[in-house]
């Protein structure tokens, strides 16, 4: 027999019922609990998961053939048959036997639930759900029936008509908030208004949107007072009534700290920043999660609020974490044809004192392409991060390196040091001022030896929207930054500006196409070139500038086919990047790069630009990137083409 599983009650022409109730009623029918049934929310028995059988034989496998019928009289366009044959558990496993006859029974019975379930989350009311094993209903066979193999599965199932939301009540609803971030996205904009298909997922994200409009306006421990589903199968329609029980406004009560090891738990609740008797506010529980996680101490982070408020009206809330190792080691690398093999490594000490100060030293060798190491780049350093200083989210950054670069423009030996403080203005914009310090040694072809000793400060504001910061789909990048600086061998003062923006746009299912677009652009006001540290001037060419070129090749033009720096730069690069599947992509770019001799450009000098194309196999640490580029404006000396491999997009 078919049964009908909503309406296989009474249905006069103008009767409507209780979904819950329906739902009630067939988890009371004599059906093995083997899976688990949930309707807007409620679980009714089981884990959600399939019960093992805990050593408990259920009988010899037994093979099976399964039919899946979708009988519309009316075609639904609004119905996904993919996602209702997912529902069914006897479908998925088709191509494993059934763990004996019980096990089969069981699994019919439970896709009679997941069925319905798939068929309310579409908005189906009044389906029909027919599960056949041998001819006859799963519904009605004894747990110790005995069947013939392979047993024939016929599910058969007519959603009928597609119901929709009528009558729409929301009861103690919270305010309007003129405040930006105490807004939340409304019911009926999610969909739940009249007209608008009733789809019963829409009412459980409805829930919880009515529960975060309260909680953002203090009310923590805002809940559902009562809630009432009806189907009305004369009109199609489902009519909902939400209430809400917002409960008093709170205020935050004593933060406890659980878990710590070598972590400070008075620093823990500090970075926290979660004060006795300020007012309750979910956006400060977010960004005290990412404060913490920011610290990258802990594996795991859970604030958990008490079930109820003091009598003062506030809420205990507990931080549980869980720390990391306290060191880490890390390697990586590059390779390209034109600027060979590049090699680099960290240590890293997570928590020296026990207030998660960073101690991390790097090393790095680049320029690996021949057998003179004195032809190799050099560089080592090390930088301590404090947290906390001045205020929980304010970092201190010191940090000192020495290094040994050889380009053609130029060889320069040097070290360095910085003092920083790294705030964020809202978690997109972080701004950093840094006193610095720097004293190197040059010897190019051009000017010959010289030494440079500077001071100066650096002023630095960058807007990060990204999505993936590694492998971007969305949002955008600005960084911009001011430094005025003395040097002190030929007493000159100088400033470099520059500036950075970045934007991609995601196109097509999961954003498979990305158009992505970068723009870099810098201007050194002060002294003459001949003056000026070489590393402060600009030069452009490389794996992450133009490709196609060697890595920081682009600059100003002598005599001779020599090259020196620039007092102005300008790059762009555009990239169409395409995903074919989860792990493996291929790009699509062009470069351009422009290097001028003074701080306002005349444009005299020629763009290089750079074309080429690229794989990507993606990782979950970022892409693996195979790039190869051909210059279109080689100068003497350039090479005909350049191949890159490193971690990363390009940018």
């Amino acid at each position: 027999m078919k049964r009908r599983w909503l309406s296989h009650f009474s249905r006069g022409p103008c009767q409507s019922h209780h979904i819950v109730l329906a739902a009630i009623l067939l988890v009371l029918m004599p059906t093995p609990p083997v899976h688990a049934f949930e309707l807007f929310g409620i679980q009714f028995f089981g884990s959600g998961d399939t019960v093992e059988d805990d050593g408990i034989v259920l009988g010899t496998p037994v093979s099976y053939t399964v039919t899946f019928d979708l009988y519309q009289p009316e075609p639904q366009p609004e119905l996904d048959t993919g996602t209702l044959r997912s529902a069914s558990a006897l479908w998925q496993q088709k191509d494993e036997p059934a763990a004996g006859v019980p096990g089969l029974l069981a699994d019919a019975r439970g896709d009679y639930r997941r069925l319905l379930g798939a068929l309310y989350a579409q908005g189906f009311y009044g389906a029909s759900i027919s599960i056949q094993l041998n001819g006859r209903e799963a519904s009605t066979l004894a747990p110790d029936v005995e069947l013939a193999e392979p047993v024939d599965v016929s599910i058969s199932v007519e959603p009928g008509p597609l119901y929709r939301f009528g009558n729409v009540t929301i009861i103690n609803q919270a305010p309007m908030t003129t405040d930006r971030r105490d807004r939340v996205e409304l019911p009926f904009e999610l969909g739940l208004r009249p007209s608008e298909p009733a789809l019963s997922g829409l009412i459980l994200r409805s829930e919880t949107l009515l529960i975060d409009a309260w909680r953002q306006q203090g009310h923590a421990l805002a809940s559902i007072a009562s809630r009432q589903v009806e189907a009305d199968h004369r009109t199609r329609t489902v009519d909902v009534t939400i209430t809400l029980e917002p409960g008093p406004p709170a205020t935050y009560g004593q933060l406890a700290v659980e878990g710590t090891e070598r972590m400070d738990p008075g620093f823990v609740a500090y970075m926290a920043d979660l004060p006795d008797g300020e007012a309750y506010d979910p956006d400060d529980i977010e960004e005290a999660n990412a404060r913490l996680a920011a610290l990258e101490v802990f594996r795991s982070i859970r604030i958990e609020e008490a079930a109820s408020l003091n009598a003062d009206g506030s809420l205990p809330q507990t931080v549980f974490v869980q720390e990391r190792a306290l060191r880490r080691i890390g390697a990586g690398g590059s390779f390209s044809t034109i600027d060979g093999l590049g090699l680099e490594a960290y240590w890293l000490h997570r928590n020296l004192f026990g207030r998660a100060e960073r101690l991390r030293i790097d090393g790095r060798i680049s320029g690996i392409d021949s057998a003179a190491p004195e032809d190799f780049t050099y560089r080592l350093g090390t930088t301590f991060t404090k947290p906390g200083v001045v205020t929980p989210d304010t970092n201190l950054i010191a940090s000192l390196g020495a290094e040994r670069e050889v380009l053609e423009a130029y060889t320069r030996t040097g070290a360095g040091a910085e003092l920083a403080l790294e705030h964020p203005f809202w978690p997109e914009l972080v701004g950093r001022f840094s006193i610095r310090g720097r004293y190197a040694e040059f010897d190019d072809p051009v000017f010959g030896e010289r030494e440079f000793t500077s001071t100066g400060f650096e002023a630095r504001l960058t807007y990060d929207t990204r999505d993936l910061p590694t492998d971007a789909s969305s949002g955008v990048y600005f960084d911009a930054a001011v430094e005025p600086y003395y040097e002190f061998s030929y007493g000159n003062p100088g400033v470099g500006v520059t500036g950075e923006a970045r934007a991609y746009q995601g196109f097509g299912n999961a954003d498979q196409v990305v158009l992505a677009g970068r723009i870099r652009a810098g201007s050194l006001a002060g002294p003459s070139i001949a003056e000026t540290a070489p590393d402060r001037l600009f030069l452009s060419g490389g794996g992450g500038s133009v490709r196609g070129y060697a890595y920081r090749n682009i600059g100003v033009e002598r005599p001779g086919d020599l090259v020196t720096g620039g007092r102005f730069l300008l790059e762009g690069s555009v990239e169409l990047r395409a995903r074919f599947t989860d792990t493996v992509g291929a790009v699509v770019f062009a470069d351009a790069g422009y290097v001028d001799a003074e701080s306002v450009p005349s444009f005299d000098e020629n763009v290089r630009v750079g074309v080429g194309g690229g794989l990507r196999y993606l990782t979950p640490l970022g892409p693996i990137r195979l790039d190869a580029a051909v210059p279109l404006d080689p100068r003497a000396g350039d090479p005909d083409f350049a191949v890159y491999l490193g971690i990363g997009q390009a940018f």
